[in-house]
């Protein structure tokens, strides 16, 4: 019968959130770097002096790692300064904040600005983001902070307020009010966040827009967009959606160039407002219209419905009001819905989740997470395209339990949107690190509660599957489908990729997922008496070497053992094996000394070599081309057949512990950790005198345990 521990090792990471007992959670944020803003702030009035925020200091570490690094002349004349040595009276919002209170400075940061300027029309997630009650006069102490939804979490980040400035001007972000400093102390919090300013250069708008609200991000290419695109982005607006959008530059060199049109290629801009109105009151006709914002903060559409064209000269006072309409080099604009869609190719809106506002009553969500990790030559076996190694991805089970109430084309099934991020990607690239390519599919299983295997994926195709894999740091995409189950297996495009992601799943029905996870058990915990048949040769060789070493005492060390293993083993050329290594035969002494001398017996040796026989059989099964090794992925199969299921993260333990550089495991590896896992389990069946699968263990005989091996290295 097999023997399942299921409390001697850890199923999963717990999630964070879930252990902190609500932290993370929108009314007890975590404190980023373990910073308390009320505590240093207190501090700091008390002290009479000014915030230093050493985790992200005033120096060039924080402003960048290359292009704003120790080698560049950009960084030399940067003097870092607070409001109050910049400017008579600071203030942290004027007049309320607004889109134009965003203007982009010497920073690739568009993208972050677009969302900013999105943000401002949602006054509760503004100060969501924003808390209020923070200034330049009434407590101030130097110091501010700012929050952001970060993989799952909501975070504080604590900043000083001492910004970057060249001859006494923002280099960065900046208002259009020289004297109103929100937007640069965002944008300063957010570069903390990354690590640094020039971790923010280059993005996407969805990155930020999802920072800013925990919600999930859908994109729609132009030349495919659906027929009701424009009720889709007036309805966003209204349910609160953040949106931006951009016009794609194909050719490299001419990024973020500006056309004929004062449109700008490769940028990024918000889009503020979709209404329609009558452009004659004579007419019945109406015109549809969309308001965009350049975080430039000028720089704008110059044809049909700009600031000063023609068009408006059709409108009605009132309804001129109602637009809001302006003459000003602001960087916002209007333009018609039909020149919109001719100009721009990819529009992206952010909805919101329950998450984004605790009073939140119009947008119903069920909303469900996981976080997992690609581990290289265990977890990481890239797309579909590579079936040996496909099966071994994370795989999360999915419900789908109620079909939608109002289903579109008289079409049943459960609408759903499955969104996979990769993270720290951005924080990590002063490391080298890039984004993966990432994607998904989804299959339909059948009440299966073990990880799937190779042959599934070979003898099904999928049900659903993302539009394409891309280095973005989120993949979304919308389904709908049967009720059922089915399993998603989220993965990089290329195999061995290393990285942590966080795979949510969204639909106004209710829906759980969960990664699938093998029972941890083991077949043949305890050692199974050696057989009364006729000795094989091996057998008469093994007694007589074991005599010969062992001597009158008829009982050998870790040593002699290696000796004697090692004397028959490298005889078997087919294992292209060099022997055991005495670290490998402790540990079979420590597994098999049932007597406690330290030393194994006759009997003891006999129960030993029977399990290696065993294991030997499966390492020759698997290592067919006689490399004298096994890659990763074939142990996690090699280590089943042993008689050992386990969960993801022990194979991840086991790749990390085992493996080469090349992600191979050799004969003595192998036999090493099979040694392991079978004592393992022993030692808890020993403490689990009821049965349950639960143990509890005293701080003594945790002690004994991780010691005992250790002990038996004395009688070598």
């Amino acid at each position: 019968m097999p023997y399942t521990p299921s409390g001697f090792f850890c199923d999963r990471l717990i999630r964070e959130r879930e252990r902190r007992d609500g932290e993370g959670s929108l009314a007890k944020p975590v404190r980023f770097n373990g910073q308390d803003f009320g505590g240093l702030r207190q501090d700091c009035l008390q002290r009479k002096s000014l915030f230093e925020d050493e985790s992200f200091p005033a120096s060039v570490e924080s402003l960048g790692f290359k292009e704003l690094g120790h080698k560049s002349n950009k960084v030399k004349n940067i003097v870092w300064k607070r409001p109050k040595e910049i400017c008579e009276n600071p203030q942290f919002i004027v007049g309320g904040a607004s889109r134009t209170d965003i203007c982009q400075g010497d920073l690739g940061d568009c993208w972050l600005l677009a969302a900013i300027a999105c943000l401002t029309l949602n006054e509760k997630l503004l100060y969501r983001v924003v808390p209020q009650e923070q200034s330049f006069s009434e407590g101030y102490a130097g110091i501010f902070h700012f929050q952001f939804w970060r993989y799952g979490d909501w975070v504080d980040v604590v900043i000083d307020d001492r910004i970057p400035t060249f001859n006494n001007q923002l280099v960065f972000t900046k208002s259009a009010e020289r004297n109103e400093f929100w937007s640069a102390l965002l944008e300063k919090a957010y570069a903390k966040l990354h690590g640094s300013y020039e971790a923010l250069k280059g993005g996407n708008t969805t990155e930020a827009m999802e920072d800013f609200t925990g919600g999930v991000t859908e994109f729609y290419e132009m030349k495919e967009a659906p027929k009701e695109l424009y009720k889709i982005m007036k309805k966003a607006l209204e349910r609160g959606s953040l949106m931006g959008c951009s016009i794609d530059s194909l050719v490299p060199a001419r990024f973020e160039t500006r056309t004929v049109t004062g449109l700008v290629k490769g940028h990024a801009y918000s889009v503020t407002a979709v209404e329609e109105c009558k452009a004659s009151p004579n007419k019945e006709s109406k015109v549809r219209l969309v308001r965009l914002r350049n975080p430039w903060g000028q720089v704008e559409w110059n044809g049909p419905w700009s600031d000063n064209s023609k068009e408006w000269t059709t409108l009605s006072k009132s309804e001129k009001e109602k637009l809001q309409h302006q003459s000003a080099e602001d960087g916002e604009f209007w333009m018609s819905f039909e020149d919109f869609k001719k100009n721009y190719t990819k529009i992206e809106i952010c909805n919101l989740t329950p998450n984004a506002l605790e009073d939140d009553k119009i947008h119903k969500w069920t909303v469900s997470v996981n976080e997992g990790r690609w581990v290289r030559g265990c977890s990481a076996g890239g797309c579909r395209n590579y079936p040996d190694t496909f099966w071994t991805n994370p795989q999360y089970r999915l419900r789908l339990l109620e079909e939608d109430d109002d289903p579109e084309d008289n079409e049943v099934g459960c609408t759903f949107v499955v969104a996979l991020m990769q993270k720290n990607r951005r924080k990590e690239r002063k490391m080298g690190a890039n984004l993966f390519t990432i994607g998904f599919a989804i299959y339909e299983m059948h009440g299966n509660k073990q990880h799937m295997q190779k042959d599934f994926f070979l003898f099904n195709s999928s049900k659903a599957r993302c539009k394409s894999y891309i280095n973005l740091r989120e993949v979304t995409q919308r389904f709908r489908l049967a009720p059922g189950e089915y399993v998603i297996v989220p993965s990089t495009y290329e195999p061995h990729q290393e990285g942590e992601f966080i795979l949510r799943v969204f639909s106004e029905k209710r829906n759980t997922s969960e990664e699938i996870e093998n029972r941890i058990e083991a077949d043949h915990p305890v050692p199974a008496p050696a057989s009364a048949g006729e000795e094989s040769e091996d057998d008469q060789q093994f007694r007589s070497i074991f005599q010969e070493i062992a001597g009158d005492e008829m009982e050998i060390s870790a040593n002699e053992l290696k000796n004697v293993l090692n004397r028959v083993i490298t005889k078997h050329k087919d294992l292209n094996t060099e022997g055991f290594s005495l670290e490998s035969c402790r540990s079979m002494i420590a597994l098999m000394d049932m007597d406690g001398t330290g030393r194994l017996n006759l009997q003891e040796f006999r129960h030993l070599w029977n399990k290696i026989k065993q294991w030997q059989g499966i390492f020759k099964h698997y290592n067919s081309d006689q490399s004298g090794s096994i890659n990763s992925y074939e142990m996690r199969n090699a280590v089943n057949d042993a008689g050992f299921r386990l969960n993801n993260q022990l194979y991840d333990i086991i790749t990390m512990r085992y493996a080469n550089e090349s992600m191979n495991i050799d004969f003595d590896s192998f036999i090493s950790c099979l040694v392991r896992l079978e004592a393992m389990f022993r030692a808890f069946q020993a403490f689990d005198q009821d049965g349950d699968g639960t143990i509890r263990l005293s701080v003594l005989e945790v002690r004994q345990q991780t010691r005992a091996t250790d002990n038996h290295r004395l009688n070598d």
